[in-house]
């Protein structure tokens, strides 16, 4: 009886004590791992801490340690030493440790590399003699065998690289030569699948990002979790592009798969924001320029009008499509051709959209052709379907990495818009209106919050911008905002079109001929005497006349008549 008395004190001197020996632990720099836990760690640059793995199964033959931190740099080692050939330093790190016959304990070593302390999340993962090396047969990076993920990005894509994986072997005996032929038996018959992982959109936060890493470390984790983009085979380099999503946290791993025994093993996951945490520029907390937050939002006012009131207002509509023209060629000229600064183009890219679409009305008051607006309105709304298709998996295809398919394709699209509605001018020009008017809301609020849906187009201007921009995959994350952007989008855009259909029902298609209309008031007023508005001075002349009238505003009144002084 005296058991269920005396048992939760028990339990709690038992808690305490155990409390105490971690506390103990990790004051004096030292941590106990077991396979597949994740545990958090605060390292410092003073006292590396030295994580520690013991009763290894004799089943397991090679162990890869891993660190992750947010955003400074930690450095890994198998010794206190930290030497470049034996550590390696990164926000995403790992090392392969080959176990020798008869070990059962593990000993690595943890150190941050900034002055503050910094929390990072370590691991450690198990793999048996049948199962893939990740990086066992490298020759580019430092580490003899480095199973790690080497990331590089700029504002337009993200690369990722890493070293051959190679065979695995039984404790103590020699690794599989990595160049002793491409036989079955050889490390040329693996395959290699590169997943990606999109974190939850608006959210560079640390705790987010430690506890997503976590699915996507693990071989059946990152199968059920992430999304598989390519597959690679030997032959094939080791290193995949992607397009850029600063703001966005991504995190990319890569599965290595032996057909032979069907084994895997994974390497160690890297992420990324595609944007700086500490730097001035492009800064992750402001990468949304105000230069770029006037122009689109002043472009998504004038859109919305476009969208509800376009056909009505004919002249705005033809200023508004020819600003987007004449804009987006100039902006891609000045970016490839000039050294200026972002802000210059984008106020250079306004003035020329400004005089694109001063251009464009004054092409339909001289000349009044319908036919040619229709076709450059029709372009810009065929653009427009062109760019939403391929932003579907569709534009990943092997075959649109050749310029020469993804172009010719893109036109065809583009074209068939309005060859389709060529028979019926009215309603591609309210359909562009509405569809067009209202894409521009969605990238006035892009500017102020990440939105997918802003790639749309963007993918398309980095591709033409960038030489190498043909190679990367364009997966973006489609989440809640961008369906409820989507939604919006969506109504606005039907709202708009039905709104322009009703109204212009029973109107005719289009205004008559502005220059034909000024010419027959012309001759009008000079044949008929009768018409007030013959009377009517030249311009010249009457402009003369304002012109003396203000001046006669500012001139001095002269006193009228003689005036005697008071004579005191």
């Amino acid at each position: 009886m005296w058991l269920p008395r005396f048992f939760p004190s028990t339990l709690l001197i038992l808690g305490l004590l155990s409390w105490r020996e971690a506390l103990v632990a990790s004051s004096a720099g030292l941590l106990e791992f077991s396979l597949g836990t994740f545990r958090n760690v605060k390292l410092n640059k003073t006292i590396p801490v030295e994580a520690v793995l013991r009763n290894i199964a004799s089943n397991v033959t090679v162990i890869i340690f891993q660190v992750h931190s947010h955003q400074k740099n930690v450095a890994i080692s198998f010794d206190k030493n930290f030497s470049s050939n034996s550590s390696g330093t990164g926000v995403d790190r790992g090392l392969v440790s080959i176990l020798r016959p008869q070990q059962s304990v593990c000993t690595w070593y943890l150190q941050s590399l900034d002055a503050n302390q910094v929390l990072g999340t370590a691991v450690s993962f198990p793999y048996a003699e049948r199962d893939p090396i990740p990086g066992g047969c490298n020759l580019e990076f430092d580490l003899e065998v480095d199973p790690n993920i080497y990331l590089d990005y700029n504002l337009m894509e993200t690369q990722i690289k890493f070293a051959p994986a190679n065979l695995g072997y039984a404790r103590g005996a020699n690794p599989p030569s990595c160049d002793s032929g491409t036989g079955l038996n050889s490390r040329w018959r693996l395959h290699y699948d590169v997943y990606q992982y999109f974190l939850p959109e608006n959210d560079l936060s640390e705790t987010v990002l430690l506890n997503h890493l976590r699915k996507m470390s693990e071989v059946q984790s990152i199968r059920a979790n992430g999304v598989k983009l390519v597959s690679l085979t030997t032959d094939d380099k080791t290193n995949v592009r992607f397009s850029s999503l600063p703001g966005q946290g991504v995190i990319y791993n890569v599965i290595v798969w032996d057909p032979l025994w069907n084994t895997s093993a994974a390497y160690v996951p890297v992420h990324t924001y595609a944007c700086s945490f500490t730097s001035l520029e492009d800064n992750c907390s402001s990468l949304r320029r105000l230069s770029l937050k006037i122009f689109f939002t002043t472009f998504a006012v004038l859109g919305l009008f476009v969208c509800f009131f376009g056909h009505r207002f004919w002249k705005t509509d033809l200023f508004y499509m020819g600003f987007i023209v004449m804009g987006f060629f100039s902006f891609v000229l000045f970016t490839r051709l000039t050294h200026l600064s972002y802000d210059v183009c984008l106020i250079l890219t306004a003035v020329a959209g400004l005089v694109g679409g001063l251009l464009l009305i004054a092409y339909w008051w001289r000349f009044g052709s319908v036919l040619l607006c229709m076709l450059i309105i029709g372009l810009v709304l065929g653009f427009l379907f062109s760019s939403v298709i391929f932003f579907t998996p569709l534009g990943d295809y092997k075959a649109f990495r050749d310029d020469a398919v993804f172009w010719v394709t893109f036109s065809c699209i583009a074209l068939l818009v309005p060859v389709v509605f060529v028979g019926c001018p009215r309603i591609l020009n309210i359909l562009a209106c509405g569809i067009v008017g209202s894409y521009s809301v969605v990238l006035a609020i892009a500017c102020y919050m990440y939105t997918s849906l802003a790639y749309i187009t963007l993918d398309l201007l980095r591709r033409v911008l960038s030489d190498d921009f043909s190679q990367a995959y364009t997966n973006a994350p489609f989440q809640t905002n961008d369906i409820i952007i989507l939604a919006v989008w969506g109504m606005l855009a039907v709202g708009g079109i039905m709104v322009q259909l009703r109204r212009e029902r029973h109107e005719i298609p289009f205004p008559p001929h502005p220059y034909r209309i000024w010419r027959r008031e012309r001759e009008r007023r000079i044949t008929n005497i009768l018409d007030p508005s013959h009377h009517i001075p030249p311009l010249r002349e009457r402009i003369q006349n304002k012109l003396s009238q203000i001046k006669e505003i500012f001139r001095k009144e002269q006193p009228a008549g003689e005036r005697t002084p008071l004579l005191l």
